[in-house]
């Protein structure tokens, strides 16, 4: 069968990945032609367009680039078309999805959406529509399910595809290693996340590094993606001696002592991995007020919302300086309750998340669906 899959950003590159090999083992046959990036590619997808070209961050953001994300959708509508697929699979990425998947329903393509997106969050309203326009909907957060039963939409849990991807890394090089390829000395390490995209890490990323002066007996390293340059990430550490690795980010996790992690998916993965974090977040101004009118949640990071509690420290906006991250890396770093309970609480949301195999649980899903 063909398959046609729209990721718009890293972590959707990973997780249609690990689907699509899955999907494999159940349909020997199966022709991938995507939107995503290099996991995908290594998986024999024919890539349409690459996720370095897609991934725009806030509501100004998006108004900048309006033009480019319209000329996409045609271009993918036309697309769609063309190759005329059995199936439309979206993962995540809902500005763009939700009106692609629309297109699709009305053309008569049967629709499929892996990992939802957050309505829970803001725009309820948008159940309408994926009701309407999405066949099936596979969530991967457990209250999920619930939610989407108060609109009458039957959705499948099919657990969270991160507990697969880290069950892959585990197979590959062992966090030791990158201490003697990458020269890292013999003091704890603490681990800089800033994001994948542009934004998050010009916002981000020098205000973590000017943490590393108040912590001398602690080697700071910054985990770089493939999509910048080395010089582009070492203009926000300035003179200070900051190792960057690249392409390594579960692997220095697992090492890492603690962790200054940017809001998204980056810290799930931390916690899963077990390391204890502090959650950094800061938009533009006119973006975050905008975010502030319309999404109605506690927490940002996914780690608070599944379990529904702070288990890690949000700072936020404002509350996201130097005197904050100081004083919160302190509190991880020492030994004691503070720290021993964010380590227990990873644990119960390992449990939470119900156990590995989401990829192979959602080929499942989506291979009986297209055979009946």
């Amino acid at each position: 069968m063909k398959y046609y899959i729209i990721a718009g950003e890293a972590s959707g590159d990973l997780h249609a990945s690990n689907l699509m090999k899955a999907i494999r083992l159940r349909d020997p046959q199966a022709e991938f032609r995507a939107w995503g990036g290099d996991r995908m590619l290594n998986e024999g997808a024919v890539i349409v367009k690459h996720i370095n070209e897609l991934a725009f961050m806030g509501f100004v953001e998006v108004l900048l680039n309006l033009s480019t994300i319209i000329k996409n959708l045609k271009f993918c509508k036309e697309d769609i078309l063309e190759y005329n697929p059995d199936v439309v699979i979206f993962i995540d990425y809902p500005g763009f999805n939700l009106r692609i998947a629309e297109f699709a329903k009305k053309n008569h393509f049967k629709t499929v959406y892996y990992i939802s997106p957050q309505v829970w969050a803001w725009k309820q309203s948008r159940v309408k529509k994926i009701r309407r326009d999405i066949d099936k909907m596979l969530v991967i957060l457990p209250f999920e399910e619930a939610f989407y039963n108060e609109y009458d939409y039957p959705v499948t849990f099919v657990g969270h595809p991160l507990l697969d991807a880290l069950e892959q890394k585990d197979t590959e090089i062992s966090g030791s290693d990158l201490t003697v390829e990458h020269k890292l000395t013999d003091k704890p390490v603490i681990a800089l996340l800033p994001g994948s995209r542009k934004q998050e890490i010009n916002r981000m990323l020098e205000l973590m590094c000017k943490t590393s002066d108040n912590f001398p007996d602690y080697q700071f390293v910054i985990a770089g993606v493939s999509a910048h340059s080395i010089d582009f990430y070492k203009k926000y550490s300035g003179k200070r001696d900051i190792p960057i690795i690249f392409g390594h980010t579960y692997q220095l996790l697992r090492i890492a002592h603690a962790a200054l992690v940017t809001s998204g998916t980056a810290t799930l993965e931390t916690a899963l991995i077990g390391t204890p974090q502090v959650v950094c977040y800061k938009a533009g101004a006119i973006s975050y007020y905008i975010a502030r009118k319309l999404v109605d949640v506690k927490y940002i990071s996914l780690v608070n919302l599944i379990m529904d509690e702070q288990v890690v420290k949000e700072l936020i906006q404002n509350d996201c300086n130097s005197v904050n991250l100081k004083s919160e890396l302190a509190k991880i770093t020492e030994k004691g309750i503070y720290r021993e309970n964010i380590i227990n609480k990873y644990e119960k949301l390992r449990i939470k998340l119900g156990g590995s195999g989401a990829s192979e649980k959602a080929a499942k899903e989506i291979v009986e669906f297209l055979e009946d």
